[in-house]
């Protein structure tokens, strides 16, 4: 018998002990601007269902948030986010990603400001995420049959 195999698989299984039993469980809190359900043409925000397009900060709901079409958009669109003074404003074009203009890409940027430009659905969990780390993010959800 090798004794070498032996201590090599008490070690694995001791390392294992400790590693399981470093793993913690916690629970999302849920607050009155998490995103919990995204089907087309609405959005689920804490209890609520929108059926229009919206704004979020880490604190509010902006209803009915009305923007001009994607490719048109300026920094004046943003202004209800930019008083939250966020670090990022995520713009879920609907079912598929839309390119905003450069230059609001360009004038956000100059205000410390970035701008990340994804379909709906993954600008809701990223929105999810970030705001459960503690960041300064604000989303602007273009909700839209498809």
């Amino acid at each position: 018998m090798d004794h070498r195999h032996g201590n090599e698989s008490a070690r694995t299984d001791k390392q294992r002990t400790v590693s399981d039993s470093s793993l913690k469980f916690t629970r999302h809190q849920i607050s009155k601007v998490t995103i919990r359900h995204v089907e087309p043409g609405a959005i689920k925000v804490g209890d609520k269902l929108v059926r229009d397009s919206i704004a979020l900060t880490a604190d509010e709901i902006i209803h009915e948030w009305q923007a001009s079409v994607i490719e048109e958009l300026t920094e004046d669109d943003f202004e209800p986010l930019l008083a939250s003074e966020p670090e990022l404003i995520l713009l879920g074009t609907g079912p598929l990603s839309v390119f905003p203009p450069r230059e609001l890409v360009f004038s956000l940027a100059r205000r410390g400001i970035g701008l990340e430009t994804m379909d709906t659905a993954a600008a809701c969990r990223t929105f999810n995420i970030l705001i459960s780390e503690g960041r300064r993010v604000a989303a602007v959800l273009i909700v839209k049959e498809e």
